[in-house]
């Protein structure tokens, strides 16, 4: 059961629930659900509708009401990389070789599996809300909402650009510049379901990258994401001329890495109940780590 609780102060005298709830981000479509599929709103220990108007001193409370399951998302006992978690949000070190979201594909083996095994473990009462996504061998760090509202709260967050995302990677070539912005649109490719490329009719991106060390036919980089489309990074390394070690979609070789070498290393968002700000890192992965 998720609930969320405030005493009322002064300032919100008269205020109705409705109108006090709209300001902390509560959807019009949740408060229906609250409404007709088991939440409740309390008021000092009693139940009343969203037109009840606010005392100072009032404690009022709402009971979201019981998240659906998907009925097709198989729970899976794995040992999760958890690198925090509270009541609200998960925070998990995905390694590479191991998709977010099950696939017609990759059925099973998902981090979402994963996750739904741990929730049923730990009695953890609620749907799978993946914030942040990661391509099946791109490693790093993944940001899980614990309930719909936070999700909810979590998307408000990413519209702002308010989640932040780093990345190392290691590209083919030796670069002209220590750093530099790639600003090309990313659409579809017409002949592929899967492939993005730069193209006029593609949506913005913008991408953002210096070059941590220059080795011998590879350079190691630091990238940062002013937009986040599907594949953006290897995209725009492979539209510059210096596609990802391992990314044989993209025009990449194998010789050093059988996987794109791609690491979501750091993460930072304003948590959606307090406010504070939160910064989190996950090391190089020995794969990448050994390319050093």
């Amino acid at each position: 059961m998720y609930k969320m609780e405030w005493n009322i102060p002064k300032n919100q005298s008269g205020k109705v629930i409705k109108a006090f709830l709209n300001e902390k981000n509560i959807s019009k479509r949740m408060l229906t659900d609250i409404k007709y599929a088991g939440g409740k709103i309390m008021v000092n220990h009693k139940e009343v509708t969203v037109r009840y108007a606010l005392q100072p001193g009032d404690h009022l409370l709402v009971i979201f009401p019981p998240e659906p399951k998907s009925s097709a998302l198989v729970p899976e006992n794995m040992q999760l990389d958890i690198i925090y978690e509270d009541k609200d949000v998960l925070v998990v070190n995905k390694p590479s070789g191991m998709s977010t979201i099950p696939s017609r594909e990759h059925p099973a083996g998902s981090l979402a599996n994963g996750i739904h095994g741990y929730y049923l473990r730990h009695d953890i009462d609620t749907a799978i809300h993946i914030v942040t996504r990661l391509d099946r061998d791109t490693s790093g760090l993944v940001l899980i909402a614990k309930h719909r509202h936070v999700h909810h709260l979590m998307s408000l967050q990413q519209r702002k650009r308010e989640i932040k995302r780093s990345y190392q990677a290691f590209a083919h070539g030796v670069f002209s510049s220590l750093e530099g912005t790639v600003d090309a649109p990313i659409g579809r490719k017409e002949t592929s379901i899967i492939e993005r490329e730069v193209r006029q009719d593609g949506k913005p991106a913008v991408t953002h990258f210096s070059i941590i060390n220059q080795y011998e036919g590879f350079a190691h980089l630091h990238l940062d994401l002013g937009t986040g489309r599907t594949h953006q990074i290897r995209v725009h390394m492979s539209y510059s001329g210096h596609p990802l070690l391992g990314d044989t979609l993209y025009g990449g070789n194998t010789e050093r890495i059988h996987r794109q070498a791609l690491h979501c290393l750091s993460l930072s968002f304003f948590h959606p109940m307090t406010n504070n700000q939160l910064h989190f890192n996950a090391p190089l992965p020995e794969d990448m780590n050994s390319l050093l």
